[in-house]
């Protein structure tokens, strides 16, 4: 078993809500440039805009990948938004250093909100965004950095929404739970802009208690923000904004907020969701011995696939290479990627979801037609769960 063992793959843009990316000029004279994910509806424009803002994963930020917020993205250009998700310097493709002030929760937000600032700025100069209806929107340490954005004039800006705002730092003599409450009562004095904030009550990073202190911390010093805590969800709240299902947490009290601020919220397009491997009658999905080409190691690791949340995919190989992957963004792509890259020969999905996929003659087929490429040496079996709500997101 392999259980560390993920492959960075570069999830294909989607068509259906026009994904192209854009690099924004950013840092010190504009010498940075910050990757950004761009979705918008057909048309010309002008359009309102929501810019949301990513987390910090463990590990070094370069290794980070692009983020999408994708199923976020997707309700919102139903809604006639475009929408731009920037990497802040440092991260992913982003040019420029990373940048952070240890245990200084106040100046981490400010220093990575200056990039966000130039997102800003360049979404105002274009013509097919809406500079008077602008909403700015954040989870983990992108929602610590709206908030810090939050103390600055900003045109156009009608809300802030902060999802599980924060950043942990274990780090020895940090007191970084104290540091994040004085960060939230500076920002907090010097608010400008209202806000939403939405935690869930099993939180692996900021619980119950800790929202409560940050928060009141915020609105004792002036700050305007309405806390909306949720119930648990799934294993972790943390990754909520991430989850296919994470919309029926955070799409009402959203649209809620939005009306509030003079935003729009009614549907006018309909945008098809990504197609789906349709279910075949191969074997039931719990039948651990039908799954093809299997070590015991594997047939044990699709037994414990099978108590992974959904969404989720597995993924295996004549050569008895196998993957699964589960929440998160496009867990099919994530596993055919992993177990491709750990295999000479192709990779098929065998189960997404609660369903077998598997089809004998299409997999024989692609056996056929596929030419093989050399293939890293590792064991035949591993696990990816990149993206996944088992991931701890900073």
């Amino acid at each position: 078993m392999l259980p560390g063992f993920s492959v960075e793959q570069e999830l294909q843009l989607d068509y259906r809500i026009n994904e192209h990316i854009v690099l924004i000029p950013a840092g010190r004279n504009h010498q940075a440039r910050l990757e950004t994910t761009v979705f918008q509806p057909n048309g010309p424009g002008p359009f309102p805009l929501i810019i949301i803002n990513h987390g910090k994963d463990p590990g070094h930020p370069n290794l980070q990948p692009r983020d999408r917020f994708y199923h976020m993205a997707h309700a919102f250009v139903a809604r006639g938004y475009a929408v731009m998700v920037p990497m802040r310097q440092g991260f992913a493709n982003s040019t420029g250093r990373y940048r952070d002030h240890g245990c200084d929760m106040t100046a981490n937000g400010y220093i990575q909100a200056e990039d966000i600032r130039a997102t800003l700025e360049f979404a105002r100069e274009q013509k097919w965004i809406d500079a008077d209806r602008i909403v700015v929107a954040g989870q983990s340490y992108g929602g610590l950095a709206t908030m810090a954005l939050g103390t600055e004039e900003l045109p156009g800006v009608r809300g802030l929404i902060n999802f599980a705002g924060g950043l942990r730092d274990d780090s020895n003599g940090c007191g970084w739970r104290s540091a994040l409450v004085s960060a939230f009562a500076e920002y907090g004095s010097q608010n400008k802009v209202p806000s939403l904030w939405m935690y869930g009550q099993n939180d692996s990073l900021f619980g119950p208690e800790l929202v409560a202190r940050m928060h009141d911390a915020f609105e004792q010093a002036g700050g305007k923000a309405k806390l909306v805590e949720y119930a648990a969800f799934k294993r972790d709240s943390h990754g909520m904004l991430a989850s296919r299902d994470g919309e029926k947490v955070w799409l009402a009290d959203t649209m809620q907020f939005l009306e509030r601020v003079g935003m729009p919220t009614k549907v006018l397009y309909k945008v098809p969701e990504p197609p789906l491997p349709q279910p075949t009658n191969f074997a039931k999905v719990d039948d651990v011995e039908a799954v093809p080409f299997l070590s015991e190691n594997g047939k044990r690791a699709y037994a414990d696939y099978l108590t992974k949340m959904t969404p989720r995919a597995f993924a295996v190989s004549s050569s008895g290479a196998w993957c699964w992957a589960e929440e998160g963004e496009d867990p099919e792509a994530r596993a055919l990627a992993t177990c491709s890259a750990k295999s000479d020969k192709p990779c098929r999905l065998y189960s997404v979801d609660e369903h077998v996929v598997w089809n004998p003659d299409l997999a024989e087929k692609a056996a056929v037609t596929a030419s093989n490429t050399p293939a890293p040496a590792t064991d035949n079996a591993g696990t990816t769960q990149l993206g996944g709500t088992v991931a701890t997101t900073n």
